[in-house]
């Protein structure tokens, strides 16, 4: 929260200040817009002068910092600025990840999952040759559901924001049910329309990233995945697996959602 929340917000609002384009807040009367204009353009005491020097370090520090926290209304341009800080500090820490050895197993598996359900989706029988020259990259990955809501957000603060930096941080922690709900929802059209331009453009992003969260998965890993889909599809009765498929505009006609062996469990009943 404090990272991918907090943190952006009060650097871009710094950001904003130190550059000079923070517009004029909102007030609520004349005379607190006289008090503002005159605090503004009110002379800032010299560092050499008595005032200063009789303040203590830590006090001069805070008045300096206090200034970067005016409020600042939110516009396109500062939410946009505020989702690429965002972004990159979610990038770092993906990238971060992948450098340590254990986690580099973890995502050679996580394309061992991509490459067996790439080979299921496609009718072909689940075994280590068939997924072993699937792509390990997969349109509907939480990865790409991660930057669908980076997205997603900076829109949608765009649209509700106020003159409170307060308010902007709650309004934001608010916000999140709302904006994981549609970036859900994008997620699941663009596997009705994925040959449509708008849907390939926004989850390319995650497309691209996960070369960072998945990497080239060995035979062993490949079979782990195979057998673990297969258990999975053991829970899954015959036609809540059909209006999955549907869901996903998956079908048996294109051999995309493959029918039920007459061996599997699900086919039985």
């Amino acid at each position: 929260m404090l990272l991918f929340v907090a943190a952006p917000l009060l650097l871009t609002n710094a950001l904003f200040i130190a550059a000079g384009w923070a517009p004029p807040a909102a007030v609520s009367s004349t005379n607190s817009g006289e008090s503002a204009s005159a605090q503004k353009f009110a002379p800032v005491p010299q560092a050499g002068t008595t005032v200063l020097q009789e303040q203590p370090w830590y006090s001069r520090t805070w008045n300096s910092a206090r200034g970067y926290l005016r409020p600042v209304r939110p516009t396109v341009g500062f939410n946009l600025i505020d989702g690429l800080i965002r972004m990159t500090f979610f990038l770092i820490m993906i990238f971060s990840f992948s450098l340590l050895k254990d986690i580099r197993r973890v995502f050679e598996y996580h394309g061992a999952e991509h490459k067996t359900v790439f080979t299921w989706e496609k009718g072909l029988a689940l075994t280590v040759d068939n997924a072993r020259p699937q792509p390990r990259q997969h349109p509907r990955c939480g990865t790409s559901f991660l930057m669908v809501v980076m997205l997603v957000s900076i829109l949608l603060f765009s649209v509700i924001k106020f003159d409170s930096l307060l308010f902007n941080f709650l309004v934001r922690i608010a916000l999140i049910p709302v904006v994981a709900g549609l970036s859900y929802e994008i997620i699941r059209l663009s596997a009705r329309k994925e040959s449509g331009v708008f849907f390939k453009s926004i989850t390319r992003p995650g497309v691209w990233l996960q070369n960072i969260t998945t990497k080239e998965p060995d035979d062993s890993q490949l079979e782990v995945a195979i057998e673990a889909l297969k258990e999975s599809l053991k829970l899954e009765p015959g036609r809540q697996r059909l209006n999955w498929c549907r869901s996903l505009n998956l079908s048996f006609r294109r051999g995309t959602c493959p029918p039920l062996s007459r061996t599997s469990p699900a086919s039985k009943r």
